[in-house]
């Protein structure tokens, strides 16, 4: 992240902006009401924050009370009245989500008029593509249960009573969660400040900035603020689609911006926090999100259904998930018991007793119900968990993805321990869906790809988007640049896990280890032979990793490049440098130091030092042979090379016996490796080809070989097999992306053609990014 990232950005340069000022104001919860319309495809309604003044921020007067934050001179906000007199409710009134025709105006100031030498404290929020209508402070004191808990005036201020209460009910301890959600929810209901102007906004493309009329300081700030907002439908956050049976749904996507086209957030993964939400949607849809909670539906208004999710485990707002469709369940499996998070009252706050089992557990986070305190979370293998999918996909997803999660998860709970999460819904993503899978608290999107052929594809997947629960949720990067400490990891310990289920022995896990490691290394070489070298580099800030700005704004190098989303250097040169680690001191004890490293971390933001110096000093020896932080980060992570040790290792994999092996029942692994190594032929017959398919059955295996198969058809204008590719780019949308560039680089016009022909089917219904790096490639 570089160190000054509050000037305007060069429209030519690729890195994201993190604008939110979270060393001045952090948001400790925030509570939405929202309400989803297919027909103008918007989510629209409020969100309140709760704020708390940064450690170490100036109170008023103080030098550095005023914020340094530029306006951009972009302004994305339009209204149908002129904002110098806008349509505003009586100060009393609560407008609710259902009148937006009544939001209109508000308080916003257009860039002429904003300023960006105001004296004033400005509360700077990540925001893209949102329609803001009007923001106000919230007057908490309104709440009688609120005030109750203030009993000993340990936090009145007479000149901020608001305040006050808002840092009382932020404060309140974790075994209070139930009675502090429920106060959240009442505070969110209050009326503005009586008599009270709308907080003044401006929103530019990258921001929604606040302030309030004479408000110098951050802690003179309001504590409790609602902003009413939609969402537009071309926003990036949320893909507004088609499921594969042509109904109409909506979901959060992963992408590059996250969610700050869904609602005005701190996007810094450092500004952690809590959520509860509430979203209406048709009678007919389901509502699924990344909460803990397994929501019920319950009648809105006429037509609608309201579901309610909350967390309470403190995360980045990048890992709100929310899905909305005509979903049906393949099938559901709950565990013979649940474990229930503490609830008590909050008169008196129990300690935890810790048996002697805990001891590998020290939580080192922020107050929040752990589960990793708890004797009956260490002991259940298997969470709660449902699986979701369109009525097309249903029986596939019963028949191969259900079976599959409990045997994952006993694996990865034997290998980590406790389960960071409490359950866990799957839901089969529509076509479009640029990946294979993606995980976040408690629900994964898994592609249509994984249904297809054997079971290792979707197996490997499952594995590698559950150990994402541990490395990238749990424990999450402080720097998003290091995206290896998530991918990276899911990699290595999806192989771990998945030799696991299968119960292979030493010998055959060895073997199987070796395969998929040349697999990925041919997979590493392609690409750094074919990609930027500037996105090759896992560590880009090098020493600057996890800085950011006086007020806490950064940038994210390369983040909005669209040729990075479907890079996979970090997942693979990450991988790799866990299997030289391991290989220093041994596959055994290097799992058990995960697990060791995740009871001292999970609830935290790592960088890759922390990681790599408790290596380091649990395995003195290393040092020794040379290894040093230094060095790793020199061979590994700062530079875009191929370490030494990998190019010696691949030798050692090409003479592994499953890799010598040649008869006709192959392994899905196998039969890649088999694929690949015809790709290297320049020419091949078509006699062969057909003895190929025929013999393999290539186009009914699963998408990994059907993609190498699909290659080779084009390679060598094996007409025969078109149809072959033609689906794979039709259902395939994950993988299918480069098989387009490949159509493109034989120069053959009929290729050609086909390709645009392909794209023309299935562009309305692609990720935004996908169809940007195609329509590059091919028109």
């Amino acid at each position: 992240m570089e160190s000054n990232p509050d000037v305007d950005l060069d429209p030519n340069k690729d890195d994201l902006p993190l604008r939110a000022n979270t060393n001045h104001m952090l948001v400790r919860h925030y509570v939405l009401d929202l309400t989803v319309h297919f027909q103008r495809k918007v989510i629209g309604g409020s969100i309140v924050l709760f704020l708390e003044p940064a450690i170490g921020s100036c109170k008023q007067g103080e030098p550095g009370s005023v914020s340094n934050t530029e306006a951009q001179n972009i302004s994305q906000v339009t209204s149908k009245h002129d904002v110098s007199s806008p349509i505003t409710p009586e100060p009393d009134e609560l407008i609710s989500p259902e009148e937006p025709s009544r939001l209109s105006g508000g308080n916003y100031v257009s860039d002429v008029f904003w300023g960006d030498d105001s004296e004033e404290f400005t509360l700077v929020l990540d925001c893209c593509d949102l329609m803001v209508s009007k923001v106000e402070e919230l007057d908490v004191t309104t709440v009688s249960n609120l005030k109750k808990l203030d009993v000993d005036h340990r936090y009145a201020n007479v000149d901020h009573p608001t305040s006050s209460l808002v840092q009382r009910l932020v404060s309140m301890p974790s075994v209070c969660w139930r009675s502090q959600h429920e106060l959240y929810l009442q505070c969110s209901r209050s009326p503005a400040v009586l008599n009270a102007q709308p907080l003044r906004f401006h929103v530019d493309q990258w921001s929604l900035q606040v302030r309030k009329e004479g408000v110098c300081s951050p802690h003179d700030f309001p504590s409790a603020v609602r902003i009413w907002y939609e969402t537009k439908p071309t926003g990036g956050s949320v893909r507004w689609t088609k499921d594969q049976d042509s109904r109409c749904c909506v979901y959060t996507m992963g992408s590059p911006i996250n969610n700050r086209a869904l609602f005005p957030c701190q996007e810094p993964p450092v500004a952690m926090s809590t959520w509860q939400a509430c979203v209406r949607a048709p009678c007919d849809y389901t509502v699924l999100m990344s909460g803990e909670n397994e929501a019920f539906s319950k009648p809105a208004e006429t037509g609608f259904l309201q579901w309610d999710y909350y967390v309470t485990m403190p995360m980045p707002a990048s890992t709100f998930t929310i899905a909305v469709g005509q979903w049906l369940e393949a099938g559901v499996n709950v565990p013979n018991f649940e474990v229930e998070k503490t609830d008590e009252t909050c008169v008196k706050v129990p300690s935890l007793s810790l048996d002697s089992a805990d001891q590998q557990y020290v939580c080192s986070h922020v107050d929040y119900p752990c589960r990793f305190m708890l004797s009956a979370a260490r002991t259940q293998t298997v969470i709660p968990h449902r699986v979701f999918a369109p009525p097309c996909h249903l029986q596939k997803a019963k028949d191969m993805v259900l079976p599959l999660l409990p045997l994952c998860m006993t694996a990865a709970h034997s290998l980590l321990g406790v389960h960071p999460f409490s359950r866990l819904d799957v839901l089969i993503v529509p076509s479009g869906f640029s990946s294979l899978g993606m995980a976040s608290p408690h629900i994964m999107f898994l592609s249509q790809s994984v249904l297809t052929g054997e079971r290792n594809l979707c197996g490997a997947r499952v594995c590698h988007e559950i150990a994402h629960s541990w490395f990238g949720l749990a424990i999450g990067a402080r720097d998003w640049t290091e995206e290896w400490i998530s991918e990276g990891f899911a990699t290595y310990l999806e192989d771990a896990f998945w030799n696991h289920v299968q119960k292979f022995g030493c010998r055959e896990a060895e073997e199987q280890r070796q395969l998929k490691a040349l697999l990925r290394w041919r997979r590493l070489s392609d690409e750094l032979q074919n990609s930027e070298v500037e996105l090759q580099v896992l560590r880009p800030n090098k020493e600057n990793t996890g800085e950011v700005s006086e007020s806490g704004a950064s940038l994210v190098k390369h983040a909005l490049n669209p040729e990075k989303t479907f890079m996979q250097v970090h997942y693979l040169k990450g991988y790799f440098l866990l299997k030289f680690l391991a290989d220093q001191v041994g596959e055994e004890k290097f799992l058990h130091f995960f697990k060791v490293f995740v009871g001292k971390f999970h609830g935290q933001l790592i960088l890759s030092q922390d990681f790599l110096q408790m290596l380091l000093d649990t395995f003195p020896a290393m040092s020794s042979r040379g290894i040093r932080l230094e060095t790793i980060f020199s061979d590994w992570l700062d530079t875009p090379e191929m370490p030494e040790w990998l190019r010696d290792s691949c030798s050692e994999w090409l003479r592994t016996p499953a890799v010598q092996e040649v008869r006709e029942e192959l392994s899905p692994e196998q039969l890649v490796l088999l694929l690949e190594f015809l790709l290297e032929e320049p020419k091949l017959s078509l006699s062969t080809l057909r003895l190929l398919q025929a013999t393999y059955n290539l186009q009914a295996q699963d998408a990994e070989v059907k993609h190498r198969w699909c290659e080779l058809a084009v390679k060598h204008k094996h007409t025969a097999a078109y149809r072959d590719v033609e689906l794979f780019l039709i259902q395939d949308q994950a993988m299918g992306v480069y098989l387009y560039g490949e159509l493109m680089v034989q120069e053959d016009a009929r290729q050609q053609a086909f390709a645009r022909r392909c794209l023309s089917f299935i562009k309305d219904d692609m990720d935004q990014s996908a169809r940007s790096v195609v329509e590059e490639m091919i028109l």
